[in-house]
């Protein structure tokens, strides 16, 4: 940073910039004497939008541009949705700040009000998500699910424009951009588990750089924090990419640290699925706990056999 002049990192969607704008503002107000500038970087999910995600690699698509600039010292910060964000991070970078979350669910989108549940057999579900894929196909397994990617208005018009008969998209996204009156319903956890970090910002810079952790520390939301880090050391634990049928939401509530977990085929056929608490300041090894549990009750050979399904089909 230099002459008071802060410069944050951004993807260019519609989303990915209110993140950022939100980020600005209220550093701004914390931090009157700042100016704080927004970069655009496009990254490699950004630039191809034609191939599914699951065939191109899932860890760092949205996010190794922006930490290339950050290691490089063109930006201060980089301001990512967290679910995107990999819970290995390059050496010298770290996470500042975690904000408080969205509603973290996922919605069902239906071109004509239908809900899941009254949906017609083999009806057409469109997701980018093998995690939205897995749970989907373990609640219905005759649905029939379509590859969907793009921003979120790109999204919608897909639907409007094809033959599916509903989509489905993160809740906090919609609420952000002001779209979520779109939504039929909100799917309900005991259907979906969320991505992991999902409805939170992730705040990364370097490491080392005490001034910017001192400048993002009132932006920290510590409850958030705790639940996204027993989130993000469960999918540590299982060795899984943001491409990988996991789901885990976790929550703290009268003090206590709450974490679900899920695990899937990526046909939904055969999934485990757990449950732990306990304190916020052990949120990293309730994470790893259930993680071992689930792994004793299959999840990595669940695991094993989608990677080796994808990397066949890749």
């Amino acid at each position: 940073m230099k002459n008071n002049r802060l410069i944050i990192g951004s993807r260019g969607s519609d989303l990915a910039l209110w993140q950022s704008r939100w980020v600005q503002r209220r550093l701004e107000a914390h931090h009157p004497e700042l100016e704080v500038d927004i970069q655009i970087v496009k990254t490699k999910g950004d630039n191809i939008l034609d191939v599914a995600l699951s065939k191109i690699g899932g860890k760092g698509l949205f996010t190794k541009a922006l930490e290339d600039r950050l290691l490089e010292g063109t930006i201060d910060l980089a301001v990512h949705s967290l679910k995107d964000l990999p819970t290995e991070l390059p050496e010298g970078l770290g996470i500042l700040a975690i904000t408080q979350r969205e509603d973290p669910g996922d919605v069902f989108i239906s071109k004509d009000e239908t809900p899941l549940r009254e949906l017609p057999p083999e009806a057409q579900i469109a997701t980018g998500s093998l995690r939205r894929q897995s749970q989907l196909l373990h609640y219905r397994s005759d649905f029939r699910i379509r590859d969907l990617r793009g921003n979120v208005p790109t999204r919608l018009s897909k639907l409007q424009e094809s033959d599916w008969d509903g989509i489905v998209l993160a809740q906090a996204g919609l609420q952000r951009l002001g779209l979520l009156d779109k939504a039929t319903e909100v799917i309900s956890r005991d259907i979906m588990l969320p991505a992991v970090g999902q409805g939170a910002l992730g705040i990364e810079t370097r490491a080392n750089d005490y001034q910017m952790n001192a400048i993002c520390a009132p932006i920290n939301h510590g409850d958030t924090a705790a639940a996204t880090t027993a989130e993000r050391a469960f999918l540590r634990r299982l060795e899984g990419g943001c491409q990988v049928p996991v789901g885990a939401y976790g929550e703290v509530i009268d003090g206590e640290l709450h974490l679900d977990g899920y695990v899937g085929m990526l046909n939904g056929e055969h999934a485990v699925r757990g449950s732990i608490a306990g304190s916020p300041d052990d949120a990293d090894s309730l994470g790893v706990q259930l993680a071992n549990e689930l792994i004793a009750d299959g999840a990595e050979q669940i695991l094993r056999e989608v990677r080796e399904s994808t990397e066949s089909d890749a």
